[in-house]
């Protein structure tokens, strides 16, 4: 079941096109990860599903109804750009936005409590909000976006600007909101963190979604039939001596006492075909489809479209 359905959405700026007849779904439990770069209309996008802006043409649908200001409670929305009130106290301002939200007082400083714990930022309370570093106020700025509790997130460059550390423990609280029954669109350059967050993908390009899908099932869409098998060899032979026109030998390189090929399959091959024909020769220790990783392929879709190639 799809919780948001955007059905031809156009924008445009002047003579500038935003977006160009933009179609999509965001599955319900899932995380999307709306990616494109710079300049190609996910912010936009992301302004129209959040009515901070509206579309010249086409309809967003949230649950079944036409999207309405009454669906702004249900959406938690972190920008890119951060947007804290530098002289507030940090308690008073996270209890003065919770109750924007619609959450009471009393259950927004309980609710505050626990999150201020749980990101170590309570002796902060009475702090304010300039004397925080960049990394602290990102984390206020998360806490006050999931505060309500509402069923559907929209993170736009979560993880800009922390380190490893924090970046990893806001990556767990993503994935905790989706166990807990969250849909969350999540809008990043960071292709690893996209890997390791993301069910679905849309790219966007130019204004136009170029691709979209499972995360998985594209990666075997773009698949290039390498495969990568270490082995140990008692002749020291190379696999390009083996007499097949099964595959193609692009790299060999040792490793430690045995060897390392990069093998070509050819498409009309399977992964059977090569174990057959690599087992009367060597002695296999690992084998595994080398799949394009989704930093790959982004690249590889934007250069395309940018060469006038299909959209995929």
């Amino acid at each position: 079941m799809d919780i948001l359905k955007i059905q031809h959405i156009s924008k445009r700026f002047s003579d500038t096109v935003a977006l160009d007849d933009v179609s999509m779904s965001v599955g319900e439990h899932k995380i999307l990860g709306l990616l494109g770069p710079n300049g190609a209309g996910k912010t936009t996008l992301i302004r129209i599903i959040n009515q901070i802006t509206a579309p010249d043409e086409g309809e967003i649908f949230f649950r079944g109804e036409k999207l309405s200001r009454k669906h702004i409670a249900l959406i938690g929305y972190l920008p890119e750009e951060r947007g804290l009130y530098r002289k507030m106290k940090v308690g008073e301002q996270a209890v003065y936005l919770a109750q924007l939200k619609g959450v009471p007082k009393k259950e927004a400083e309980r609710r505050l409590k626990y999150w201020f714990e749980k990101f170590e930022i309570s002796s902060w309370w009475n702090r304010h909000v300039e004397e925080l570093s960049k990394g602290m106020q990102q984390k206020l700025q998360f806490i006050v976006t999931v505060i309500h509790e509402p069923p559907f997130f929209i993170f736009d460059e979560p993880f800009s600007g922390f380190d490893p550390i924090n970046a990893n423990l806001l990556k767990q609280e993503i994935l905790h909101l989706k166990e807990k029954g969250a849909t969350i669109i999540f809008s990043t350059h960071n292709m690893s963190s996209v890997e390791e967050l993301c069910d679905d993908i849309v790219l966007i390009n130019r204004s136009q979604k170029i691709l979209e899908g499972n995360i998985h099932e594209i990666k075997n869409r773009f698949r290039k039939h390498l495969f990568e098998v270490e082995y140990n060899t008692e002749e020291n032979k190379d696999l390009s001596d083996i007499q097949t026109d099964l595959f193609q030998v692009m790299q060999t390189e040792p490793v430690f006492n045995h060897w390392k090929s990069c093998l070509q399959l050819q498409p009309q091959a399977s992964a059977n075909h090569l174990l057959e024909a690599l087992l009367p020769h060597v002695q296999i220790i690992s084998f595994r489809e080398m799949l394009p990783d989704m930093n790959e392929i982004f690249i590889s879709q934007v250069n395309r479209m940018g060469k006038g190639g299909d959209d995929a």
